[in-house]
């Protein structure tokens, strides 16, 4: 905790008063000539008045000189580096490159007011998607009474035969859940996709607020903002109340591909965070349908596992034999209760982008409820009808297959090229079933440091939702920036990067 402490020491006196001297250029923030262009911002009006709970930042940031600004923008990057937060991107040739974590010291604000219905909405997706796996690896009841097309479920890839007849604790399969939202140009918050199968971001989210913290501590005097240092806390808690055996502490492990996943980071973090072990597949072993740790005083019994490992590398009996990362006949003693795995195998197969379509149904079909929260509107390309619509305005349409993740395999009409464009009208031929496509929303904006200068940039929101014997929803989520000018992309694969995301309570702005 006190590497930033000298981190902003260093910078607050010989390193920036060098900068206020041979900075003839130091003037006040001038915000004035903001534009968003048609896009929504999340801080500023039209004419550039702050929009509710953005006052007091807007007010400070105009009190900074461009020399101040840098000078924050600096130590973050520095603490960012000291700290270690990265994350892993592949390149063509297969191999791994650590960056350290794109971050913007401008923060996304959001009112308590909007968001707790944005809490309600989305606690009230996670049960219908829940209800609706546990559906699907049962009785098929939606399917039966023709509201979720067999077809779909036919042709998905991960659908798990394996987990049919399985019943984890509280009928939970997705216990951590991150969403997507996007606001359009309307101020419209809809949600893009559900990430189900093991969602990343959450340890990013919270490093960014421990050093925000220490950037700008002044502003966590002068305002109401909702803490999310509780989540820790709380996924232990979500883990714990899964264990198959009574007790106050029960064995809990993070399961993890190694440090060659472009995740680790965050895998270790969590782990560190809750108190808990950080595995690989070779530390665990099965023996008479129980999971055993292997530690130096033996073995020890292991109640939950927070895998980070995709299903088909999970179990080498069971899915891919060849897998090296997975422990041989782990799904044995789920199946038969004697461990708990979250996010539950299997869990993905409501993490495809043609169910994400369905959603408003489930939540109509099995709570009797209108949906709180909207989705974007999709077209499914494995319908004829929307098919040739799609393929008539690509030129106006994102394009997704059904299962990627990351920003890989998609296609924004709008920034591609003819030669693109092409390419996708015989993917979506040759393969109608994987792909979706929706209309290219004019993502809202934030402020954001650009080589100096603040400008508008495009953001989305991933808020993470816990589910067991109860279910929380974090104080914000991970706002993901898309730092290239224009661009729709937030991915930090593709170039995005990420702010901190202010919950506020707004008593007067």
């Amino acid at each position: 905790m006190y590497i930033m402490a000298w981190i902003l020491h260093c910078l607050s006196t010989q390193q920036f008063a060098e900068k206020l001297i041979n900075d003839t250029h130091a003037m006040p923030i001038n915000l004035n000539d903001y534009s968003s262009g048609n896009a929504h911002d999340e801080l500023l009006t039209n004419t550039n008045r702050a929009r509710p709970g953005a006052g007091k930042i807007l007010n400070y940031l105009r009190s900074l000189t461009d020399a101040e600004l840098r000078e924050r923008r600096e130590a973050a990057e520095l603490a960012m580096q000291v700290m270690g937060i990265t994350f892993t991107v592949y390149s063509e040739e297969g191999g791994g490159i650590d960056r350290v974590w794109p971050f913007d010291i401008i923060p996304r604000i959001l009112t308590a007011r909007e968001w707790y219905r944005i809490d309600e909405g989305l606690k009230q997706r996670v049960q219908a998607l829940n209800m609706f796996i546990a559906d699907i690896y049962d009785e098929q009841k939606i399917i039966r009474d023709k509201i979720f097309p067999k077809e779909v479920l036919a042709q998905s890839v991960n659908f798990r035969e394996q987990c049919i007849g399985i019943k984890p604790a509280y009928d939970i399969w997705a216990h951590i859940c991150g969403s997507d939202l996007v606001r359009g140009a309307d101020g419209t918050m809809y949600v893009l996709e559900d990430n189900l199968r093991v969602p990343s971001g959450v340890s990013y989210m919270l490093e960014n607020r421990l050093v925000m913290k220490r950037v700008f501590p002044e502003l966590f005097e002068d305002n109401d903002i909702l803490p999310v240092d509780g989540y820790s806390t709380r996924l232990f808690d979500m883990l714990a109340a899964l264990s198959p055996r009574p007790a106050e502490f029960p064995s809990i492990v993070v399961l993890t591909p190694g440090i060659y996943n472009s995740a680790y980071f965050e895998h270790s973090y969590l782990a560190q965070q809750m108190g808990v072990e950080l595995v690989a597949g070779s530390d665990l072993v099965v023996e008479d349908d129980i999971v055993y740790m292997k530690t130096i005083s033996g073995r020890a019994r292991v109640d939950v596992i927070y895998r980070r490992v995709d299903d088909l590398f999970m179990d080498p009996e069971v899915f891919d034999k060849e897998s090296m990362l997975g422990v041989p006949g782990i799904m044995r003693a789920w199946r038969k209760g004697n461990v708990a795995i979250a996010n539950a195998p299997g869990a993905g197969v409501a993490d495809d982008k043609v169910v994400y379509a369905y959603v408003p149904e489930m939540i109509r079909y099995y709570l009797d409820q209108q949906p709180i929260l909207p989705n974007v509107p999709t077209y499914l390309c494995m319908d004829k009808t929307q098919r040739d619509y799609v393929l008539d305005n690509l030129e106006n349409m994102v394009v997704k297959p059904a299962n990627e993740s990351g920003g890989y395999g998609m296609m924004v009409g709008p920034a591609a090229s003819l030669k693109v464009r092409r390419e996708f009208l015989a993917l979506i031929k040759k393969n109608p079933r994987n792909y979706i496509a929706q209309p290219t929303l004019n993502l809202s904006t934030v402020p954001t440091l650009c080589d100096g200068v603040i400008e508008p940039r495009h953001v989305d929101l991933r808020p993470f939702i816990l589910s067991s014997d109860a279910s929380h929803v974090t104080r914000g989520g991970l706002t993901r920036v898309a730092l290239n000018k224009g661009s729709l992309v937030v991915n930090s694969s593709q170039g995005g990067g990420s702010k901190d995301t202010w919950i506020i309570e707004t008593r007067s702005n």
